[in-house]
């Protein structure tokens, strides 16, 4: 008849109750490793009774515990029985301690642990106390664990650089940018190139790993040990700090030459003035005399456009040039430069990306660029001005951004409208009421909070009327409103 095999005996020697309760609660809790913990002990006297007394096959000390004598305990037993196991488990990561497994091991790790010395081997007589310690070390567990890790490591590796891969791919399949249309474009787009695929490997180096985690490192059914308890890495914190470090370094070396391409001088570029106002763009050609409400340019030649604004911070961006800039208030001295070079010729549109008040969504203009023979074509026909005093005023409320709060159509806007406003009769926030004259709309164009009618905003109007327009082109636009009435 076979005799079933008897239990292995384990005694616990700790000063710590944490690791001797933990690692009994752990042993108890696991039947089909055949363990029975027959005691714990708390120094070496309180051993050297319960090894007569309680006949252990295995005695487990605490490798941390410094009011335990380890070589006291690995001398004694060696001299009393060498056939004794002694096994040491550290808290702490090591090259030669067993990891214990509450606070640094795996419960997945448990049943291999456990396998390693359920089952008793033959020890081999120890030539000197000083290699008891050697001895008494599990042999595989450290390399056990080592290779387990690296394991995992080198699959969950693979796998964030195929996952890499194809987001680059896919996000090489979708036009995240809309098409580029200036040389100062393309530093600019290879910058965003790069970003998108380090975005694309962070998000499948923490995607990957979290993931990966989950499904291999899941708590398994019945397991209800705590969790592993992960004390700090220097190296591993020195390793994501520096390493960050040096990418954004490097990402802002990369952005400083790209900023500076954008912003190489053309001797020969054309020179544009932008006007902004609410909430409308003017183009004024210093050099070719011409004022537009739309912004005309040459393919292939720089144009250098200067931005200023008539009341609030606006920013000049047309999405295809990629480059953008504020256009501040305040006067000649707050002046900004912007260089673009256009490199398709096709039709674009200028927005303003700073939020500037209640039309900020409509205040666009159209960006023409034009084959050379075709702007100068434009230049020859804009250069010439009607005899027609209506149709000269009329240019003008487009050119300045007049049409940007003053309907023909008597359409309520941001300002009164322009149709049969001539020679009606106003009433303005003091109560009095004047006759809309010709002086009355001399003033309110080159000073418009001097008689504002109630229901219109003060301060709206640009202030600067008089000096952006000449007396003649004023004298037009009150022509043009007399033809309205």
């Amino acid at each position: 008849m076979i005799q079933p095999e008897k239990p292995q005996r384990v005694l616990i020697a700790s000063s710590h109750a944490l690791f001797g309760q933990g690692l009994r609660s752990l042993l108890q809790a696991r039947p089909e490793a055949d363990v029975e913990v027959v005691g714990i002990v708390s120094n070496l006297e309180e051993a050297i009774s319960a090894l007569d007394r309680l006949k252990p096959d295995l005695v487990i000390v605490d490798y941390d515990d410094e009011r335990l004598n380890r070589d006291e305990f690995l001398a004694h037993f060696v001299e009393v029985d060498r056939k004794l196991r002694v096994v040491l488990l550290s808290l702490q990561d090591g090259e030669e301690a067993i990891v214990y497994d509450r606070r640094s091991m795996a419960a997945a790790q448990i049943d291999d642990w456990l396998e390693n010395w359920s089952a008793p081997k033959a020890a081999e007589p120890l030539s000197a106390i000083e290699n008891a310690e050697k001895a008494a070390i599990l042999p595989n567990a450290a390399a056990y664990t080592r290779r387990g890790n690296m394991k995992h490591l080198i699959i969950a590796g693979l796998l964030v650089v195929v996952v890499t891969a194809l987001l680059i791919l896919a996000l090489g399949q979708v036009d995240l940018l809309p098409t580029a249309a200036s040389v100062q474009a393309q530093p600019i787009d290879q910058m965003f190139d790069l970003e998108f695929k380090v975005i694309a490997f962070l998000f499948a180096l923490i995607v990957v790993f979290m993931v990966y985690s989950i499904v291999v490192f899941r708590r398994k059914a019945g397991d209800t040990t705590d969790a592993r308890h992960i004390e700090g890495n220097p190296r591993l914190e020195m390793l994501w700090t520096v390493i960050p470090l040096i990418t954004v370094l490097a990402f802002a070396f990369m952005g400083s030459r790209a900023l500076g391409e954008t912003q190489r001088i053309d001797p020969q570029a054309i020179e544009v003035d932008v006007i902004s106002s609410q909430w409308s763009w003017s183009f004024e050609y210093p050099e070719l005399g011409i004022v537009s409400d739309k912004l005309y340019l040459p393919v292939g030649q720089q144009a250098l456009l200067h931005l200023s604004s008539a009341d609030v911070i606006h920013s000049f961006w047309v999405p295809e040039f990629r480059v953008k800039q504020d256009a501040l208030p305040g006067g000649d001295e707050f002046v900004r430069d912007l260089r673009v070079t256009p490199t398709e010729i096709g039709e674009y549109t200028v927005r303003c990306a700073e939020l500037c008040g209640r039309r900020h969504a409509y205040m666009e203009s159209p960006v023409i660029v034009l084959a050379q023979a075709d702007f100068d074509s434009w230049v020859t026909a804009e250069s010439g001005l009607s005899e027609d005093p209506v149709a000269r005023g009329e240019k003008w409320y487009t050119s300045f951004g007049c049409n940007a709060c003053h309907s023909l159509d008597g359409t309520p806007g941001v300002g009164p409208t322009w149709q049969g406003l001539y020679e009606s009769q106003r009433t303005l926030a003091d109560n009095s009421t004047v006759t809309a004259d010709d002086a009355y709309l001399h003033t309110s164009i080159v000073d418009p909070n001097a008689q504002v009618v109630p229901g219109f905003l003060e301060n709206l109007m640009p202030q600067n009327f008089a000096e952006r327009m000449s007396e003649a082109q004023i004298q037009d636009v009150i022509e043009f409103i007399k033809s309205l009435r």
